[in-house]
């Protein structure tokens, strides 16, 4: 994989690929940790003197650029972004043509540009040829800092790096490296926790640690959704055994045997609640297998958008060893499926 301290960025103009698809309560941006993930690429590009510009996409507009909505623009967190990055940000309301060609002109030392939402435009999820060639010709460098659209053939993800010199940031490395370690070559005892819903997506997860992991641990809503479709998995693969709130969380008695497996565990992947988190008392199962994978002082790995908002809720994200931005991302990769956005940058 091509990777940013690779790249010729010295004074180049640097499109750069961030994840700002972020909650947003009362004006301001939740999931600080996801826009987070790009500040050591961002400050690594200023120190080569680079004129850097963000792209990402925000929710689901549909492509109406015709009637661009505000509830969908990235000019809404400008402040977040600067308060979380330490940078000073200059924002841009479009993402292709002479204004953001002027931005980058314009912009002094220590700034940097945010352009709007990609997906205002339809050509990004489309991946339009001329859309991702729009995209790509104000600047000289693309770089990929997003592994949780990576698996997404889309023109801010794979269509620009047939126009650019492509790399992968640092945030992607990391990502890479840490989930190619539970997938390939996990210390043992290995315990993968695969909780949230829609079973169809955790199967393939599930058959894929069968296979190199000690212990598969099933949330209570997987549990349910696997018995309503007659699915059945091999002895590793450990079932709740009792529930709570009608079956709104896992049990007194599952809880007490996952967290005997996790206690002993040197490696543990989690992805997705046990049971219904946001409620009160089914939040239960959730908060105690946490603490005990805290506790384990095993190395581990959390990824999916309600398990890492389970961590950041309760300010527990620096007790996990390492904290992916990845859901969908995720989920395929450690599946064995091959990402179009890491793909590109071979």
């Amino acid at each position: 994989m091509r990777k940013i301290q690779d790249a010729d960025i010295q004074n180049k103009k640097v499109l750069l690929r961030a994840d700002f698809n972020v909650a947003i309560e009362n004006g301001k941006a939740k999931e600080a940790f996801k826009i987070a993930a790009c500040e050591e690429s961002v400050k690594y590009l200023l120190e080569k003197d680079a004129k850097v510009a963000l792209i990402s996409h925000l929710g689901r507009p549909e492509g109406k650029s015709a009637s661009w909505r505000t509830e969908f623009s990235l000019g809404q967190i400008v402040k977040d972004i600067e308060n979380i990055l330490g940078v000073k940000i200059i924002f841009i309301d479009n993402c292709i043509g002479e204004k953001v060609n002027a931005g980058l002109n314009n912009l002094k030392g220590g700034e940097i540009l945010l352009l709007e939402n990609v997906r205002f435009y339809s050509g990004d999820e489309a991946n339009g040829e001329e859309f991702a060639k729009q995209l790509s010709e104000n600047f000289d460098v693309f770089i990929n800092d997003a592994f949780s659209v990576c698996h997404r053939d889309q023109a801010s993800v794979t269509g620009v790096a047939n126009f650019l010199p492509s790399y992968a940031g640092f945030w992607l490395q990391k990502e890479i490296e840490n989930l190619d370690k539970i997938k390939n070559n996990p210390e043992h005892p290995a315990t993968a926790i695969i909780g949230g819903a829609k079973i169809e997506t955790k199967v393939p997860l599930i058959n894929r640690f069968e296979g190199n992991y000690d212990y598969v641990l099933i949330g209570s809503k997987i549990a349910a959704e696997a018995k309503d479709r007659g699915l059945s998995f091999s002895e590793k693969v450990v079932m709740p055994i009792d529930y709570s709130g009608d079956g709104l969380d896992i049990g007194p008695k599952t809880i007490s045997k996952f967290k005997e497996i996790i206690t002993s565990a040197k490696t543990i992947i989690w992805n997705g609640p046990v049971g219904k988190f946001e409620e009160s008392p089914y939040d239960r199962g959730t908060k105690e297998i946490l603490n005990a994978i805290i506790g384990s002082g095993a190395f581990s790995v959390v990824g999916g958008g309600e398990s890492v908002e389970v961590l950041e809720e309760n300010g527990l994200l620096d007790k996990i060893s390492f904290v992916s931005t990845g859901g969908g991302a995720m989920l395929e990769y450690l599946s064995g499926k091959e990402l179009p956005g890491i793909k590109v940058l071979e």
